[in-house]
């Protein structure tokens, strides 16, 4: 059976808890990370030297980092609607994933949840939160233009993309920060918060990171 390493607020988990609901594969939750320790551990360092979560382990197959888990899950169980024969078809959401890892998430993962929720007012820097909220705007602004003319990141069905970029959506618009009108991207959050494995898996409170900088 299918085992996965991480702790249900996480982030990264999160986006592989999702297309594990998603695929709806069979999976057994081992609590990581955070108050639940493990990461630590020899035989978690042996399976990901880096001490990261998620990991994921399927038979004698181990995977770290959560967009090559998404990959390995999406070639192995998902089938032509996850993972196309064609190359340049698999680029079209392969592309909003590193845009995602690259643009998005050091924006708003890194910058505004951490540099803000995740870190105390007295030592947030107000200058560079504001800067991180302004380029988040900017991001779902190009989102929003992308979104115009389609339900879901590369076309009328949900894909990889969706899953990297989409995660962001429940804690962006749950936080109290100043953002532009982007009614695409809310109509695409409302189609996925329509999906069970959504609702399940990223729409976690996550209250228990509010001011803690480290967890």
């Amino acid at each position: 059976m299918l085992q996965v390493w991480g702790r249900r607020s996480a982030f990264n988990v999160q986006k592989v808890m999702w297309l594990i609901g998603e695929l709806n594969l069979q999976h057994e939750h081992i609590p990581a990370g955070g108050s639940f320790g493990v990461r630590d551990t020899s035989e978690f360092l042996a399976m990901n030297p880096h001490g990261r979560i998620p990991v994921v382990k399927d038979g004698d197959t181990v995977v770290w980092e959560s967009h090559a888990i998404l990959r390995y899950l999406a070639a192995v169980y998902g089938g032509p609607a996850w993972w196309n024969a064609d190359a340049g078809v698999r680029s079209q959401a392969d592309r909003w994933m590193d845009w995602a890892q690259c643009s998005l998430q050091p924006a708003f993962v890194d910058g505004v949840f951490w540099g803000g929720y995740r870190t105390p007012p007295h030592l947030q820097d107000k200058e560079v939160l504001q800067a991180k909220i302004q380029r988040c705007g900017q991001y779902f602004r190009l989102l929003d233009g992308v979104l115009a003319d389609r339900a879901f990141l590369t076309g009328d069905s949900l894909s990889l993309a969706d899953i990297a970029v989409g995660t962001s959506l429940y804690r962006y618009f749950e936080l109290d920060i100043e953002r532009p009108l982007v009614p695409h991207v809310e109509a695409w959050y409302l189609r996925l918060k329509e999906r069970p494995s959504y609702r399940e898996h990223v729409m976690v409170p996550f209250s228990e990171l509010r001011g803690r900088v480290e967890f």
